[in-house]
């Protein structure tokens, strides 16, 4: 069983934050990071927390992202918010417009931001929980290398490309997240498989040659498979169009490695904000009801089942190895 290693969420951001500076970036690209990365370890998949964060430090220092960005907002139309990452994290030129997409979407009731140039989101349910956390509804899509191929056999055309959903429940409930990928799995759970040398289901991905494989490494080599055959596959298309789309960034079939090489993935992301209704009006609560009865019926309904504000995890833990690379880092 791997040995893992727990921290006070104090302790854990100091860590982050001076993992995230040793490694390159600057203040605020540290802060955006360590924010996402904490919220990731506290409320998403453990994956896509810090041990992401490792691969975030390694592309800090081997150029794949810009340390010191000066990320760029845009309005082009009343609530339309357009960011440009200059080749720096997602997460910073969304906190950039944060405030503005908040205060758009609850005068106008619905906004939308798109961003471009960026490496790519981490864990994407970040961006609509904060949403959530505001009284927003949000959608979020994003896009990354090719990695998924439609089919068995055929060329990786698509990335992950994961869609992330939120609505808040009230302020005395978490808000129900969605946030999935459009393949069968997502790909730093290959990568973890890969590395602690365990086998995958059937059925994740194809080798090199295009043939079904549960070996974590041939995966590696190969590509990825979307969920559902091809209803899946329409879902990447789907995310593809919507987040390099709108926002300009990079088709997944010109986007650079986010693991490998020196070059900027640049890929997109879009995040719509909506009002859940009217001031005044009952939606919240409805919600907040229909996820009580969804439970009752043994659905498990994503960011609520067996969870409460009140027992929120006051500590994070993470695996010796990946504990021991942050503090090489900060050091």
């Amino acid at each position: 069983m791997t040995e893992e290693v727990e921290l006070e969420l104090a302790d854990a951001q100091s860590l982050t934050l001076r993992a995230c500076l040793g490694a390159g970036a600057n203040p605020a690209s540290a802060r955006s990071l360590a924010d996402a990365t904490l919220s990731a370890a506290r409320f998403g998949p453990a994956a896509v927390g810090f041990p992401h964060l490792v691969d975030y430090l390694n592309s800090f220092r081997e150029g794949r992202i810009n340390g010191d960005p000066t990320p760029t907002l845009k309005r082009p139309f009343p609530a339309y918010l357009a960011s440009d990452a200059d080749r720096g994290i997602a997460q910073l030129g969304f906190d950039i417009a944060f405030a503005d997409l908040v205060a758009t979407g609850r005068q106008m009731g619905i906004a939308l931001f798109t961003q471009k140039n960026s490496y790519t989101t981490g864990e994407l349910g970040y961006y609509v929980r904060r949403l959530a956390n505001e009284g927003l509804v949000g959608l979020a899509v994003t896009n990354a290398n090719a990695m998924v191929a439609p089919k068995a056999g055929g060329p990786a055309v698509y990335s992950t490309n994961p869609l992330a959903f939120g609505f808040p429940l009230g302020d005395d409930a978490p808000p129900l997240v969605i946030d999935q990928s459009a393949s069968a799995t997502a790909y730093v759970n290959i990568v973890a498989a890969a590395g602690e040398g365990r086998p995958i289901p059937e059925g994740w991905a194809v080798d090199a040659a295009g043939a079904d494989t549960r070996d974590a490494q041939e995966a590696l080599a190969g590509a990825l498979l979307p969920f559902g055959g091809r209803k899946g596959a329409n879902i990447a298309l789907l995310v593809e169009m919507l987040s390099a789309g709108l926002s300009g960034g990079a088709w997944s079939l010109d986007a650079p490695s986010f693991m490998a090489g020196d070059a900027c993935p640049a890929v997109g992301l879009t995040v719509l904000a909506i009002m859940p209704g009217p001031a005044g009006g009952d939606h919240v609560s409805r919600a907040r009801e229909q996820a009580r009865r969804l439970q009752e019926y043994g659905v498990h309904v994503p960011g609520v089942s067996g969870k409460a504000r009140a027992a929120l995890p006051q500590t994070v833990r993470m695996s010796r190895g990946v504990h021991d690379a942050l503090r090489r880092f900060a050091s």
